[in-house]
Parts: structure tokens; C-alpha cells; sequence
């Protein structure tokens, strides 16, 4: 019996959102610093809708994948929050780190 291809892509998001969980229990979100930030010399956008994009983020040094939403953003970096169970979690990443979705 083969595979299904047709809700391939599901099954992979199911196994992605379950590592999210797994990784971020007890784990530590890591976002840029302010040094790398640099607010004090670049403009900020904050969107009062934000758009949604996939992001990669690190906890605890392992990176994974996540649906997020853009909610600010320097000419640098984006300031991103998404959910993983209960939890909202907030931090900046790389403006490379972010896809539109």
C-alpha cells in the first residue's frame, strides 16, 4: 500500500507542530538583543493587523518552524508572536528567518 500525497502536506504539519511542543516545553525562546536591534537608530512599524508568516525560532538553540503572525518590524528584523498549546510567545527574529504565508 503506497502513501497519500494528497494530505501529505497535513501530516507534515501535524509532525512539525508536534515538535514545536515537544521543543518549546521547558525550553527557553530565544529572540535578538537590543544591540542587534538597534531601536535607538532604526525606525519601527508596528501593524495594527498583523500578517501571517512562518518563521523560524530557537529554543534553546534548536531551531523549528512555526506559524506566526508579523506584528512589528525594523528594515532588520521582525518582531513575531505565535502559540504553541496555551502559550503565546513573543520575540524578534532575522528579517531572513520570516516567510509570508
Amino acid at each position: 500500500m503506497g502513501t497519500s500525497k494528497r494530505y501529505a502536506h497535513v501530516v507534515a504539519q501535524q509532525i512539525n507542530d508536534r515538535l514545536v511542543d515537544v521543543v518549546a516545553r521547558g525550553a527557553k525562546l530565544e529572540s535578538l538583543t537590543d544591540l542587534e536591534l538597534e531601536l535607538d537608530r532604526l525606525p519601527i512599524t508596528i501593524d495594527p493587523l498583523p500578517k501571517p508568516v512562518s518563521a523560524w525560532v530557537r529554543f534553546d538553540r534548536i531551531p523549528v518552524r512555526v506559524d506566526a503572525e508579523a506584528c512589528r518590524w525594523t528594515s532588520t528584523a521582525v518582531g513575531i508572536r505565535f502559540r504553541v498549546g496555551e502559550t503565546t510567545h513573543r520575540c524578534w527574529v532575522w528579517r531572513g528567518a520570516v516567510e509570508d504565508r
